[in-house]
């Protein structure tokens, strides 16, 4: 019995350790989405709240069909009206008579409002179809907000009992949430800012995000090339999985005139153009051009996917030399620094208006830039690999890389050698046949 409680307490143990480690980028350390709930009234039987969901990623931003937040009521709550969001349903609230709530559910599913409802429906950072951008790309998009009436519940901060079991889909799995915790209530400024108010109570819900949770393949793959080499390493075979291989579309196939074959799923489920990667997403770096102080790269993003426009699409990549960037092209660039003094990460996004839209695959499904960076003379190198990047990221999904012993690399500097070596392997292997006789 004792044997058994221990390796019970061990597999938990590694279960906890295993969770809390796949949650974690070493790119973005402190990167998570904050739900917080300010209460600002309180009513007869319960408060009025502002939910707040607060994208603190860098890099990964929740795109169409937007976000779903739910949770489980710790009483026997309802919710009498909303503002800015609504829940997916009503639930029964048959045992009301007269003023019947918004939503009966233990477990209710909240999502935001859709763009262009009445004014009178909206509230404030509300109604964008759930969609954050993520922080570093744009702060005041990266913030969605709704009000919530909740009846029969507590009336004062200590008969209030705080739901429970939170889950968030962005729009798809992968966040985890933890429990609520009450926090210092919020303080809010004046218009004019010289009067501070505060919330009566409030408490914040942190969930994290897992690629490892939210689907079992990668969503996109890297691919090399360079000046100095003409061999292209392409993305891995099936580097996001070949379990679809027999649903993927042909370039000329005649599915694709069909209307609404590229109509978005709710779920995002791609559907990918046939290639032996089978990714939606490829991203090429080229080594271009090595100047005397400075070298050049070029970065193509390639959409695979003819059900998906990527918009507000991010690209991060680590490398070295992303330390002292000279010029980016065609494309916004913002050093990311997790770690303060290391500057090896930066992201790259589309600039708005421009290409700020990577569109459905097909002739006009890919977005280019170059970067010109200066050169560290004490680190700069085109031998073994250097010059291509260490990780890259997709929408904040780690892109495939090629393994490093098929990278481009340098030819020899002196072509005679090289002759000489063929010439000599070839007569010992012929001096060898003869001995073998």
């Amino acid at each position: 019995m004792k044997t058994e409680m221990k390796f019970l307490i061990a597999a938990i143990s590694l279960s906890l350790l295993f969770s809390s480690i796949v949650a974690y980028d070493s790119l973005d350390p402190n990167g998570n989405i904050t739900i917080k709930w300010d209460i600002m009234a309180w009513t007869p039987d319960g408060y009025v709240a502002t939910v707040t969901v607060n994208n603190f990623q860098m890099y990964r931003h929740i795109m169409s069909p937007g976000w779903t937040v739910g949770w489980t009521w710790a009483k026997k709550e309802v919710i009498w009206s909303m503002v800015g969001a609504q829940t997916t349903e009503q639930g029964d609230c048959s045992k009301f008579k007269g003023n019947i709530p918004h939503c009966c559910n233990k477990k209710p599913t909240v999502v935001d409002l859709l763009p262009g409802v009445p004014y009178n429906q909206q509230f404030a950072n509300c109604c964008k179809g759930g969609v954050l951008a993520a922080w570093g790309q744009d702060p005041q998009a990266s913030v969605s907000a709704f009000q919530v009436s909740v009846g029969l519940a507590g009336t004062t901060n200590k008969t209030v009992k705080l739901p429970s079991n939170f889950t968030l889909l962005g729009p798809g799995p992968g966040y985890t949430c933890g429990p609520a915790k009450t926090v210092p209530p919020t303080n809010f400024l004046s218009p004019d800012r010289r009067r501070k108010t505060q919330a009566l109570m409030t408490w914040n819900v942190t969930c994290t995000y897992s690629q490892f949770l939210a689907r079992k393949h990668p969503s996109c793959c890297v691919s090399f090339s360079s000046f100095y080499n003409e061999t292209i390493t392409p993305c891995p075979s099936c580097a996001c999985g070949c379990e679809n291989k027999n649903k993927c579309v042909k370039g000329d196939s005649k599915l694709l005139s069909v209307v609404g074959v590229n109509t978005p799923r709710k779920d995002n489920a791609p559907l990918v153009q046939c290639t032996h990667h089978m990714c939606p997403v490829r991203v090429h770096w080229h080594v271009k051009t090595n100047y005397k102080e400075y070298w050049r790269v070029k970065i193509a993003v390639t959409n695979f996917n003819y059900r998906m426009n990527y918009t507000q699409w991010t690209l991060v990549v680590q490398h070295p030399n992303l330390n002292n960037v000279t010029q980016v092209f065609s494309f916004d660039y913002k050093p990311l620094l997790p770690y303060g003094s290391i500057n090896d990460t930066g992201m790259f996004y589309g600039m708005k208006f421009y290409n700020d839209m990577l569109m459905e695959a097909g002739e006009f499904g890919n977005v280019q830039s170059e970067v010109l960076m200066q050169k560290d003379t004490n680190t700069f190198s085109l031998k073994e690999g250097w010059a291509f990047p260490r990780k890259v990221y997709f929408n904040g999904e780690e892109c495939t890389l090629p393994p490093p012993d098929s990278y481009p690399f340098l030819p020899n500097s002196t072509p005679s050698s090289r002759t000489f070596n063929s010439i000599f392997i070839f007569f010992m292997v012929i001096f060898s046949m003869v001995v073998m006789s």
